[in-house]
């Protein structure tokens, strides 16, 4: 006991004084700039995939309005229905500077306002990081982190100038509260330029508001004084009744939050849904999502800090909206990249005070590596290929050809995102306006029943009764649609235009000749009625001939017609034909490289020439790049069972009716190779 006492009472030798942190890299530095560069290439790579954005053509149509006309237009010029009526667009000045950069620019002028736009709001995020104190390479990375997010919200929209905005918003509220300029009175300027751009602009009075507050409860300082930011805010407020709508352009972002939201047509837009976690894993959203609000909260709880009010409210503010409705997420990554940078810069210097830290170039190599690791995966996205080039695939390009050349024209029925695409082909043409636009034009009862027609069996004749149309050009997909199924079945329609991207109809009476030429009589429009004529014409030689001579049509009449081939190589696999049915495939591939099953249909060929190794290979890039579909399981039992491993087979028929226990041929190869294990 008393050697324990005199052993505790000896004194301690002291423990080595941890080392400093080290000094942050000066911007200046060569190592600084290399990764600053390497950073800002990253951005720049990350808002580089192809333009596919319906939204865009609507928006060059207005801004070419505003430039021949030389006014604004402040009347309903874009869906026929409501023609002539009061109208507010709270994007013209967006477009009426998106017009110009178009007809100068083309692709590239595009593609170059994405990457300002990209590299502007992250360059203010940055500078807002750093004057809260983050001096080292992490909010690089960050910055690159954050773009990654940001980057499926940075089309070529409104939405890309309220980006800007919104940063250069907490950048001057951030430089005043943490001790530099005051330039608050900036933020009149930006009001001005926000509510003649984007819905987005009461963000600027809610930032306002958390700012104010904040000062409010501070300790008295140049920083407090929450005077001063009041009275910016009632400034930003009267400047920004200054646009051709007045007071209605303001009113928007509240009508839609009270009333607009709950309608059924807006249920329609995807971008207001919530997170599809589907596509934003890849991005590192749910990592960046949990980290935010985790350092924000760590840092208020370390010994003598005092937790950051704004940086909270803001986290807390931001990420309700983001989770609510995905077209928020833009705006969430800009106030992530300026406090996560500030967060995970102070926890990382705090690491390498004790852990010591190596020379400039190593820390600059890292944060560029570390830039560029991050976006690999992200970059990869083959739905999202990179390259400087217009998406069109998906567009009514030929169909408003086909329009153009046999004069369709009169009341048009459309969705809403095929009105952009027509009013940049025929503004100003009175007869060839489409129904409804990107904003969803038209009265509550047309939206009503718009929505109703879009997704209900037997919606579409009130509709029709209403507004007799002459014309329907619709979006053709591959799954059941009730409008399609509906003109099929109606005769006073003739289906005589389809693509991969769509499909026109016209009445019989308003084109008659139209009608007797050139309609389809054997292979339909909607998907389900598709499979149901594949059923039938599996059995029936003249059906299949039939069938043939239209598909090869649709093969003639427009470059885009991977369906059409797959559907050709349906009807080649039937007759036996199986050299002719995998040249059809590759060739639909070669259109379009996501076409659902025509993976799985080369591996059943495969699979019947004896090579299960390609016929699997097949089957996991069907699975990859249309993820699972009835039946892959199941071919992949088929695969193991030709090379013999009889008990994974039987794994995978078991797994493909957990998914699908319908599925009878699964059900039929289960029994057969437990029968062959059991003997």
């Amino acid at each position: 006991m008393s050697r324990r006492l005199a052993k505790a009472a000896r004194p301690r030798p002291a423990r080595p004084a941890a080392p400093p942190a080290p000094p942050p890299l000066p911007p200046a530095h060569p190592a600084a700039l290399a990764a600053l560069l390497v950073a800002a290439a990253c951005v720049a790579v990350s808002v580089s995939y192809a333009l596919y954005d319906t939204d865009l053509w609507q928006h060059l149509t207005v801004g070419r309005s505003i430039w021949e006309l030389h006014r604004f237009p402040t009347r309903q010029l874009w869906a026929w229905p409501t023609y002539g009526t009061p109208d507010v667009d709270y994007a013209w000045g967006f477009e009426a500077l998106l017009w110009p950069v178009w007809r100068s620019g083309g692709a590239w002028g595009l593609f170059a306002w994405r990457w300002v736009a990209a590299l502007a709001a992250l360059g203010l995020a940055w500078a807002a990081a750093r004057r809260m104190g983050a001096r080292g390479l992490t909010p690089l990375v960050v910055a690159v982190a954050c773009s990654l997010v940001l980057r499926q919200r940075l089309q070529v929209r409104p939405e890309s100038i309220a980006a800007v905005l919104f940063a250069a918003t907490l950048w001057i509220l951030e430089t005043r509260r943490h001790g530099g300029p005051d330039r608050s009175g900036w933020l009149v300027a930006v009001a001005l330029v926000w509510a003649n751009v984007h819905i987005s602009y009461y963000l600027l009075f809610a930032l306002v508001g958390l700012h104010a507050v904040a000062a409010h409860l501070a300790r008295p300082g140049p920083a407090a004084a929450p005077g001063r930011l009041w009275m910016v805010a009632l400034a930003c407020l009267a400047v920004s009744f200054v646009n051709p709508f007045g007071w209605r352009t303001l009113w928007q972002p509240f009508e839609y939050f009270l009333v607009w939201r709950h309608e059924p047509a807006y249920a329609l837009i995807g971008e207001l849904r919530p997170i599809d976690w589907s596509v934003n894993w890849k991005s590192g959203l749910p990592v960046l999502l949990a980290l935010w609000p985790a350092l924000a909260l760590a840092r208020g709880l370390r010994r003598g800090a005092r937790p950051d009010r704004v940086e909270l409210a803001t986290c807390a503010l931001l990420t309700a909206q983001a989770l609510s409705t995905q077209r928020f997420l833009g705006t969430w990554s800009l106030a992530a990249a300026v406090y996560l940078s500030r967060d995970l810069d102070e926890w990382m210097r705090a690491r390498r005070a004790r852990a010591g830290a190596g020379g400039a170039g190593a820390r600059a190599g890292l944060a560029a590596a570390a830039s560029v690791a991050i976006g690999l995966l992200e970059w990869s996205r083959p739905e999202l290929p990179l390259g400087v080039r217009m998406e069109s695939r998906w567009l009514p390009v030929a169909a408003c050809d086909f329009i153009e050349r046999t004069g369709v024209r009169g009341r048009a029925f459309n969705p809403f995102d095929f009105g952009g695409y027509l009013l940049h082909r025929f503004w100003p043409q009175r007869d060839r306006l489409p129904f409804m636009g990107i904003h969803l034009e038209g009265t509550r009862e047309d939206r009503d029943l718009y929505a109703a027609a879009m997704t209900q069996p037997g919606a579409w004749p009130r509709l029709d009764r209403k507004h007799r149309f002459d014309w329907c050009l619709l979006r053709r997909g591959d799954h059941d649609d009730p409008l399609l199924a509906s003109l099929d079945a109606d005769s006073a329609w003739a289906q005589v235009f389809s693509d991969d991207a769509a499909v026109l109809f016209v009445r019989r009476g308003s084109f008659p000749a139209l009608a007797r030429d050139s309609a389809y009589r054997v292979v339909p429009a909607d998907p389900g009625n598709v499979r149901r004529l594949g059923a039938r014409a599996a059995a029936d030689s003249a059906l299949r001939a039939a069938a043939a001579r239209e598909l090869a049509r649709q093969v003639a009449g427009s470059p885009w017609h991977a369906e059409s081939l797959g559907l050709l190589a349906n009807i080649a696999l039937v007759e036996g034909r199986l050299d002719d049915g995998r040249a059809l495939l590759e060739r639909a591939l070669a259109v379009d490289p996501f076409l659902p099953r025509a993976r799985e249909r080369l591996g059943l060929v495969a699979l019947a020439r004896g090579r299960p190794r390609e016929a699997l290979r097949q089957f996991e890039d069907e699975w990859r790049l249309n993820g699972w579909t009835r039946g892959l399981d199941l071919r992949k039992g088929q695969v193991a069972g030709a090379e013999g491993d009889l008990r994974k087979a039987r794994d995978l028929y078991r797994r493909e009716l957990r998914r699908d226990p319908g599925n009878a041929e699964a059900g039929d190869s289960l029994v057969s190779v437990e029968r062959r294990l059991g003997s």
